[in-house]
């Protein structure tokens, strides 16, 4: 537990130290936040409360993308020689990989609750328990996410394939999730891919409790893209919320097993990518 707890408080401090990162990242999120909420209220014609719908997709997809993408810094960490320095110590991999994946969640998910605060100040409204459960969601959220993040990166065993694969990955998965474009508006031919998205389900129980839809039938639920309807069969946000766990589960367990008897030598970084 010590060594999770250190790769964890190390992370930790290096993202708040790294001003920059953390800059750009609230200032794209708080700009994204705005675009979307605003200007493409249009999208949202005949949604309840378009513009907390839309600060809803948001916040779940700034964790998404900041779990993903901060898998980079265990590249980063290979390449600076610091991997090299906790493998060759009396410890085990499982652990490594555990604090990697628990201190990429944890930076994802400050992320998202600087977000929500945000957030406050243009029309959303929460309370304690509420926030509670936005942020159990955003946790589940991070962990799901950082986990297929370093498997990826493991996988890839280049920083440029790496980044390659979370772009192709990114933009996909993001706009077939409903947090930008309602579902219900999307084309039917898109369907089976939105339906095998897990950021479909994350989306739609972050949205369900954001909006708190507790009292809607399923019926108003899939009118308003929180529900699903695949040929009878209704996936409630809560059925979503099980298949996400599902997926965080065999992707954390992929990875720690993918960690533990990687070679990290044969990974390169490129050098056109500064850290």
């Amino acid at each position: 537990m010590r060594v999770i707890n250190a790769i964890l408080i190390r992370n930790l401090t290096n993202f708040i130290r790294d001003r920059v990162r953390l800059f750009f990242t609230v200032f794209m999120s708080v700009v994204f936040l705005f675009i979307f909420s605003f200007v493409m209220k249009s999208s949202t014609a005949g949604i309840t409360n378009p513009t907390n719908y839309l600060i809803s997709g948001i916040i779940i997809m700034t964790v998404f993308q900041a779990a993903l993408n901060n898998s980079m810094l265990t590249i980063e960490d290979i390449s600076s020689g610091f991997m090299k320095e906790i493998l060759v110590a009396p410890i085990s991999r499982y652990q490594i990989s555990m604090g990697q994946i628990l201190s990429s969640a944890v930076v994802a998910v400050l992320q998202g609750i600087i977000i929500l605060i945000l957030s406050l100040f243009i029309g959303l409204s929460t309370d304690i328990l509420q926030f509670l459960k936005l942020t159990g969601i955003m946790i589940l959220v991070g962990i799901t996410f950082s986990s297929m993040g370093l498997y990826l990166a493991i996988l890839s065993k280049n920083s440029t394939n790496f980044q390659l694969i979370i772009a192709v990955i990114t933009m996909p998965l993001t706009f077939l999730s409903g947090a930008y474009i309602p579902t219900t508006i999307m084309p039917s031919f898109l369907l089976p891919i939105i339906y095998l998205n897990p950021l479909t389900y994350t989306t739609s129980i972050y949205r369900y409790i954001t909006l708190r839809m507790e009292q809607y039938s399923n019926a108003m639920l899939i009118k308003e893209g929180v529900a699903f309807n695949i040929h009878g069969f209704i996936i409630t946000p809560y059925l979503g919320l099980i298949i996400v766990l599902i997926i965080g589960i065999l992707f954390f367990t992929l990875c720690v097993n993918q960690f533990n008897k990687a070679d990290f030598s044969k990974v390169k970084v490129s050098k056109d990518i500064m850290f």
